[in-house]
């Protein structure tokens, strides 16, 4: 459609007063010319002259509400404003509207002038299951001391990938939950030893072409569901008093999948490979884990973090360095919170000759155990069977009689949440000075003011900011929500958000369906994470200069706001986007939010990495310079092309 012309009728329009004439000039030259022309004709015509009075100050109102709506950056209608300025009234744009970022042809100007995206190869297929900060051949040139081989030895610049970690063969996209609790393609981790290896255990069955999962562990053979009963006979695990919990050495994971439906989550961790791909099958089931290991460096969560810990025949050395591993449990377990350990050497007398283990050797373990929980001041609840429950004291009032101890040594950090790479300590982390507050049973907890928020703990962040940081994530989950219909339909089971903050993007997504793992970046301006396990998620420390410790293809949704604004000058976006597809599975979505020309840079190396892009404006309006670039992961196995 041609933009409008305004035929001027040679009239002789009424003499018009100054006061007219000013006012019209301020609001356009053209109009102006006119009118100055109008008062130099004649005065025939009054009746005519009169009309096109009207029609120039109604033209004056509508452009000026225009414009106001144009500036408010609010409502469909500034979009088709800016259009017609650009494109100079070009009215097709109006059938057209949508998504699409309108201000991408504009900055893509600078960006993206005639150079063609750089084109990432498919790796070789030997690393289908690459994980490199825990790569096996490496690890075995670091000593065998503390499980120290087991930890993050991340590659040096020279050594990184960069192609594509391929999917093997027959790959599919893992059942919905909560099928997939109990059932995991072959295909997509094809690896059949722990079928022979714990086949009277119930840890893992091999069907056809699938893995069935009966849900029984060393400990609980009879089925996770029944031992949960029995813990919960102790532990108050059906109110919402216990919702997040730490499993160390967690086998397949089977103890956090069916603690899910009593609606506590479970952050599970186990070494590389002691039992072939443990940590894969549990994310390929759907169940929150990492790969991690009690070595030689704290624990990458947060002091105060977890209702409850467990180890179920995790065959960590509890009592070794005075109780150093139960220390920095002790750390992470919030005030009241228990620790279960189930298996040796937890009553010993009777099962000594079934472990094949000397009576001397088993009784100076529990011995060292049981000093270790006196020295923290934890209260022994239970022990029955092979199973002893702990609870952790409330507060230091109610453990005055340790400060007289000369064993107990307390950490003189201030900080007990800085733990990246940092050396485990001997020492035994304070209760903090002031708690504001008690924490809310789950889902209460979800949205109300966390205690270190109450107390002023989190510099920089006050009530007041963390109720509009909500609200600000209640319109962005709304909006991404608009944008992807099946973001909370069960498409996407693990979720993982890489820049967290307060945990407002993964308490808006919060369902049975999913779960999030939250990751506050080591290098952020604010630490965090303590604040998302009061709400009553999980998450970790990482710094994304680093690969994350994980299997290839373990997230089917990634959401990074602000990340590559975050990293811009720290390490090169190429790496992150990389590590992203690596754990990122077949037709998995990203959802990045940042800023517009951070993500015309991005879009331009995902473009040569297999994936789909489609820009989008800001929920309030395309003049808000901060924008949306959502982008999906092509389906593409090993020795094939994409599809």
């Amino acid at each position: 459609m041609s933009p409008p012309h305004f035929q001027i009728i040679r009239s002789s329009p009424p003499p018009l007063s100054q006061k007219l004439i000013d006012t019209s000039c301020r609001s356009g030259p053209a109009l102006c010319d006119w009118l100055q022309m109008a008062t130099k004709t004649n005065a025939d015509g009054r009746t005519r002259g009169s009309v096109q009075i009207f029609i120039v100050a109604g033209l004056c109102c509508f452009f000026y509400v225009l414009g106001a709506w144009q500036r408010s950056g609010f409502g469909k209608g500034d979009s088709i404003a800016v259009e017609i300025t650009k494109t100079k009234a070009d009215c097709s744009v109006i059938p057209s509207l949508s998504f699409e970022s309108h201000h991408a042809g504009e900055v893509g100007k600078i960006d993206e002038s005639g150079s063609e995206a750089k084109v990432f190869e498919p790796c070789h297929h030997r690393y289908t299951d690459y994980t490199p900060c825990q790569d096996q051949k490496r690890a075995m040139t670091f000593p065998r001391d503390d499980m120290n081989y087991r930890e993050r030895h991340c590659p040096p610049e020279e050594e990184k990938l960069h192609c594509l970690i391929p999917a093997p063969k027959g790959y599919v996209t893992p059942f919905s939950w909560p099928k997939s609790r109990d059932y995991v393609p072959y295909a997509n981790a094809p690896y059949k030893s722990l079928t022979v290896e714990k086949a009277i255990q119930n840890w893992i069955q091999y069907e056809g072409n699938v893995f069935r999962f009966p849900g029984g562990g060393t400990q609980f053979p009879q089925g996770a569901d029944k031992y949960i009963d029995q813990l919960a006979s102790v532990i108050p695990i059906e109110n919402g008093t216990v919702r997040t919990a730490l499993d160390t050495g967690c086998g397949v994971a089977s103890w956090g999948a069916y603690l899910l439906s009593r609606n506590v989550i479970a952050m599970s961790f186990a070494p590389r490979d002691s039992h072939e791909a443990q940590v894969q099958f549990a994310l390929e089931r759907g169940v929150p884990a990492v790969i991690g290991v009690l070595g030689t460096i704290k624990l990458p969560y947060p002091s105060r973090a977890f209702d409850m810990a467990h180890c179920s025949r995790c065959l960590i050395p509890w009592g070794i360095n005075d109780g150093k591993y139960l220390k920095e449990v002790d750390r992470v377990l919030r005030p009241g919170g228990y620790w279960v350990l189930s298996g040796p050497p937890i009553n010993w007398k009777n099962n000594y000759k079934s472990w094949q283990r000397p009576r001397e050797e088993l009784e100076e373990e529990q011995r060292k155990i049981e000093e270790a929980a006196k020295l923290l001041c934890w209260e022994k609840k239970s022990e029955k069977g092979e199973t002893a429950i702990w609870q952790k004291r409330v507060n230091s009032d109610s453990c005055s009689s340790r400060q007289d101890d000369s064993q107990a040594t307390f950490c003189s950090s201030n900080d007990a949440d800085d733990v990246w790479y940092k050396k485990m300590e001997g020492c035994i982390t304070p209760y903090p000075d002031e708690v504001a507050g008690e924490l809310k049973p789950f889902p209460e907890r979800l949205h109300a003011v966390p205690p270190r928020i109450a107390s002023g703990s989190v510099p920089g962040v006050s009530v007041e900011s963390y109720l509009e940081d909500n609200k600000n994530w209640k319109k962005h989950v709304s909006a991404y929500k608009r944008i992807n219909k099946l973001l909370d339909s069960g498409r996407y089971r693990n979720v993982m958000d890489m820049n967290a903050g307060l945990g407002g993007f993964g308490a808006q997504l919060t369902s049975p369906k999913l779960w999030v793992m939250n990751v506050v970046p080591t290098i952020a301006e604010k630490n965090t994470l303590g604040v998302t396990y009061e709400r009553g998620m999980i998450g970790i420390y990482h710094d994304w200069c680093e690969g994350f410790s994980t299997y290839p293809r373990t997230y089917d949704l990634i959401h990074a706001n602000g990340v590559f604004s975050l990293y811009n000058g720290k390490c090169n976006w190429e790496d992150i986007l990389l590590e992203m597809d690596r754990i990122l599975r077949p037709e998995g979505a990203v959802i990045f939010r940042d800023e517009v020309d951070v993500l015309i840079k991005v879009r331009k190396i995902v473009g040569g990495m297999r994936w789909d892009t489609k820009m989008v404006d800001h929920e309030d309006g395309p003049l808000v310079p901060e924008k949306i670039l959502v982008a999906v992961k092509q389906y593409w196995v090993g020795n094939s092309t994409s599809t």
